[in-house]
């Protein structure tokens, strides 16, 4: 992987493959570059260079006592400059969040796609105080707990899931990414509820989200195309409970980008 220097100074590693028009995927909550792999070929078949990154905190990049929201916006810009400055950028999930945020704040993207970003517009929200007790339990050696709780009161999924999912080999490979819950929590907490700057970007929006997913993904990705002027939702069937499916989505993307 390469390293993008962020304002802050800090690495942030990103991964290129394929040619054509650019493409820079964000990911979600407790997920690292390698988990966009598929998407990311996808869009080289689809005829793009895509381009997959750790966001701070995450695998191979670095990370900032007290990362901010706006932090995680200056890595995204400095992923786009590295890059040659001209790209559209696919988010899911918190990734969408962050794209959309950055696209408000003047990061240069010239096509956004936002798979499933999990905005409530201040319904059922998670306490105010979550990043809070993430940060004291990833500070206390606890992280494993960190996951717990940011899965239960941040995603929101059932205890029986969480617990599935404690027990299974996929949770020793997401402890490590628990001081990146604290700085999710803050990102979606800060444009749950989207602010008028957020849903006035000035790029070509379109919004996607699976027929069968989470229904407060449902809300969300309709209400949030509605209120963005000009933004376009699209329903992926074959992107299932918060899975965006590779090819589907790809298609989705070069259908807009041609």
């Amino acid at each position: 992987m390469d390293i993008a220097t962020s304002a802050d100074g800090t690495a942030i590693a990103y991964h290129v493959t394929g040619d054509g028009p650019t493409v820079v995927l964000v990911n979600g909550a407790l997920s690292t570059a390698a988990d966009a792999a598929g998407l990311a070929d996808a869009l080289v078949d689809a005829g793009f260079r895509a381009v997959t990154w750790d966001r701070r905190a995450r695998g191979a990049s670095g990370d900032a006592r007290g990362s901010t929201p706006q932090r995680e916006v200056e890595d995204l810009a400095a992923v786009i400059g590295a890059v040659g400055g001209d790209a559209a950028v696919l988010g899911h999930s918190s990734g969408a969040v962050l794209a959309l945020v950055a696209a408000s704040r003047g990061v240069p993207i010239r096509g956004l796609f936002l798979s499933e970003p999990p905005v409530r517009f201040g319904v059922d929200e998670p306490a105010d105080d979550l990043s809070e007790r993430l940060q004291a339990l990833v500070d206390d050696g606890r992280p494993d707990e960190a996951v717990v709780t940011f899965q239960l009161e941040s995603v929101g999924l059932p205890r029986e899931m969480v617990d599935a999912i404690r027990a299974s080999d996929q949770f020793a490979r997401i402890v490590p990414l628990a001081q990146s819950t604290v700085y999710d929590t803050n990102l979606v907490r800060e444009v749950s509820t989207p602010t008028p700057d957020v849903l006035d970007v000035r790029v070509p929006v379109t919004v996607l989200r699976g027929q069968q997913t989470f229904p407060v993904l449902v809300t969300a990705a309709d209400r949030l195309a509605e209120r963005i002027g000009g933004a376009e939702l699209v329903i992926v069937p074959e992107s299932v409970m918060h899975r965006p499916d590779p090819a589907a989505t790809a298609r989705v993307v070069r259908e807009r980008l041609a």
